[in-house]
């Protein structure tokens, strides 16, 4: 049996400021090249499967300037059809939920890469997804292709309808 605590010593600290499930939708994720940034959300005007948003604000000092927020999204397809206490891998094929994450700092502009990693259902019901995130975030600078940063993801998830 799993516990809805899927909280684990060296997890990112991140607070949770947003989660949403929904069950028709998909992730739309446009590039705002103007403003250099990736704009994400769900999409439930054209159907789709289950998709979850989720977004984490951290704040590793108490100096200005080093905040940043993390938002991922995980397509599920069909969350019945996941089982609880078993890790899927995150990524393109042969993963088997595709994910997408997103930064926000006060760095260079960054564009989403790839997410690499795993999901772990704890909790399905009516209204509410419990799980956890063990990931790796992948971005690639906006204007120089040749730099990269990487971004850890392990904690808990929560996402509501």
């Amino acid at each position: 049996m799993v516990s809805c605590d899927v909280s684990r010593p060296g997890d990112t600290q991140g607070v949770q400021s947003y989660g949403r499930w929904e069950w028709h939708g998909r992730l739309a994720v446009e590039p705002d090249l103007r403003l250099t940034l990736v704009r994400m959300r769900i999409d439930t005007a054209r159907g789709g499967g289950d998709v979850v948003l989720a977004r984490y604000d951290f704040n590793p000092s108490a100096a200005e300037g080093d905040e940043y927020a993390l938002t991922i999204g995980l397509e599920l397809g069909r969350v019945r059809d996941l089982k609880a206490n078993t890790s899927y891998t995150l990524g393109p094929p042969p993963g088997r939920i595709p994910a997408v994450a997103t930064v926000a700092c006060l760095c260079r502009p960054l564009k989403p890469d790839s997410v690499r990693g795993a999901f772990l259902l704890a909790t399905r019901g009516l209204r509410q997804l419990t799980g956890r995130i063990d990931a790796t975030l992948y971005f690639t600078e906006w204007n120089d292709s040749s730099r990269h940063v990487i971004y850890s993801l392990r904690q808990r998830i929560d996402a509501i309808k």
